[in-house]
């Protein structure tokens, strides 16, 4: 029992982060319900980093009436929580394929380590950031820069985070972002000029993997194949 125990907390402290381009949001979603699924006590918990070509996804509850004019831009209907959002190019989205088990933890504290870690981030360029307490996500002045929405099966997690860092916010005005008439929407860029998208995503994952006491990091660049997913792969971009 002990040996077993030692062997577990081994696997929660390993993460694979994979970088997957810039993808269709189909895809990935699919391939990411594959992966819970399909995981077991074994299974190492995996971050997915990606941006997605512009589409607007609605949660499991979401009221028609919030998505105004989509325009040209999908709406999916997909299985996490909360109303409608948008993705983007710009946009960094982290999917977190976790066993929250291994981390004596449960659903709203692991919302709020992600909260946490995105305001530390952002602190780090000199953005103060807030969360609320009624509605997930992450603040600049009353506008929202950061969505979070996780879905959690037997424990695991998947679904994520998107952070806005340079991207066209003009698709959030044909929606009510999350469900929320007139709520302001705002990038990184918008408060600090030029950003780069890569080094936004490498300091955000040093701040996940503190908030979330993983030790060793697996990094791997974008493949054709995601995980779990033999079926529904999309192309990168």
């Amino acid at each position: 029992m002990v040996e077993s125990t030692k062997q577990s907390d081994s696997i929660g402290s390993d993460l694979i982060v994979r970088y997957l381009g810039r993808r269709n949001y189909e895809p990935v979603w699919l391939a990411m319900k594959d992966f819970t699924a399909n995981r077991d006590d074994q299974t190492q918990d995996e971050f997915w980093v990606v941006e997605h070509l512009p589409v607007f996804t609605q949660g499991q509850a979401g009221k028609p009436e919030h998505v105004l004019f989509p325009g040209d831009i999908p709406v999916i209907q997909v299985d996490r929580g909360g109303q409608v959002t948008y993705h983007g190019p710009g946009q960094l989205v982290f999917y977190f394929l976790m066993d929250v088990r291994r981390k004596k933890s449960g659903p709203r504290a692991v919302v709020s380590a992600l909260e946490a870690a995105v305001i530390e981030m952002l602190a780090s360029y000199g953005i103060e950031a807030q969360n609320k307490s009624d509605a997930p996500g992450v603040y600049v002045n009353g506008a929202k820069i950061a969505s979070l929405g996780l879905r959690f099966r037997k424990m695991c997690s998947y679904h994520g985070l998107s952070l806005n860092v340079d991207m066209d916010l003009e698709p959030f005005n044909r929606i009510n972002p999350c469900g929320y008439p007139g709520l302001h929407v705002v990038d990184m860029a918008s408060l600090l000029g030029n950003v780069d998208i890569e080094e936004v995503s490498r300091r955000l994952l040093v701040c996940f993997q503190e908030a979330l006491n993983y030790i060793n990091i697996d990094e791997r660049t974008a493949s054709d194949e995601l995980p779990a997913d033999s079926g529904h792969n999309g192309s990168v971009a």
